[in-house]
């Protein structure tokens, strides 16, 4: 597919969008980006417990005040290109979720490549979903995934991976500007102009890292974008902006669902870059877009009680 000519203008609520970087993460920077963003793991989660899922995976809990027998969960799983981030990323989605959609919400700390690439954040997610299932005021039948970026990346491969193993199958997913397709690092028809924040230089670093010794042979399971059978996955909600480097995997990865009889909206966000709701959370755009996710993901798991 071919990128939008309509979209190259940045929507004038993001005020930032002239100023931010194209590129951001390198390989010179992960280094440090990582380490700054592994702080807010030393912060307990206000409203919340961490809680360790097995020896290498540990999860940010966040559950409702109001008793209740079962609820449904939701598993947030944080961006950062596979290459940096923290559990703590996901506190405030997180306490949005249990206060607004009555879940206990679970943020993973998956461990980060180039030293755990593909499939080991794959796995760790996998068992946190796991974790999730067998809490005693969960309904594991109502368990939806929320991913952004890499973590949306992550968040469909987790689909996926729960359809092969039939263990536990979630009943919604969330897919925030995922990231979805090793293959888009090697187009050279993009306007690069158009991106901030995530460019393909970041993306190539990215990928390269995630898959390892898996990049010359890619598993379907590590770039979802190249899965063939998509039938059978839950109804999904897709967010992107058309400035955004992940555009138009994402589309055609919604359209593909849509074809393959999946319910799946496709919510585009003209004129908004990579990230555009964390880094100008206090726009009109950002709190509609995450009012959007919110209330997809509300409808998306009382559906499943009926």
């Amino acid at each position: 597919m071919t990128s939008d000519p309509v979209a190259t203008d940045f929507d004038p609520a993001l005020k930032l969008a002239r100023f931010l970087p194209r590129t951001v993460i390198t390989r010179r920077t992960a280094g440090l980006l990582r380490r700054l963003t592994s702080l807010g793991a030393l912060v307990p989660p206000k409203g919340g417990e961490a809680v360790r899922c097995d020896e290498n995976v540990s999860l940010r809990v966040f559950r409702p005040n109001a008793p209740d027998n079962l609820r449904p969960g939701v598993l947030f799983i944080h961006g950062g290109g596979y290459l940096i981030g923290s559990a703590a990323m996901g506190d405030g989605m997180c306490r949005r979720v249990a206060a607004q959609v009555g879940a206990v919400a679970a943020s993973v700390e998956y461990r980060l490549a180039p030293q755990h690439p593909y499939p080991t954040p794959l796995e760790d997610c996998y068992s946190a979903l796991l974790w999730l299932a067998e809490q005693h005021d969960v309904d594991s039948s109502r368990i939806a995934v929320v991913g952004e970026s890499a973590g949306g990346g992550l968040a469909a491969a987790l689909t996926l991976l729960a359809k092969e193993r039939g263990e536990v199958l979630p009943a919604f997913q969330v897919l925030s500007y995922p990231m979805l397709d090793d293959r888009t690092s090697s187009r050279t028809d993009l306007d690069e102009s158009r991106f901030r924040v995530w460019s393909p230089r970041s993306n190539r670093y990215g990928w390269s890292a995630y898959l390892g010794s898996a990049i010359s042979d890619v598993p379907p399971l590590a770039a979802p974008a190249r899965y063939e059978d998509l039938t059978g996955l839950p109804p999904t909600w897709i967010g992107v902006g058309t400035n955004d480097l992940f555009y138009d995997e994402d589309v055609a990865y919604a359209k593909r669902l849509i074809d393959a009889g999946v319910p799946c909206t496709l919510f585009e966000v003209q004129g908004a870059y990579h990230g555009f709701d964390q880094i100008e959370a206090r726009s009109a755009l950002a709190r509609n877009y995450r009012g959007e996710q919110l209330r997809a993901l509300a409808a998306g798991l009382a559906n499943q009680s009926n």
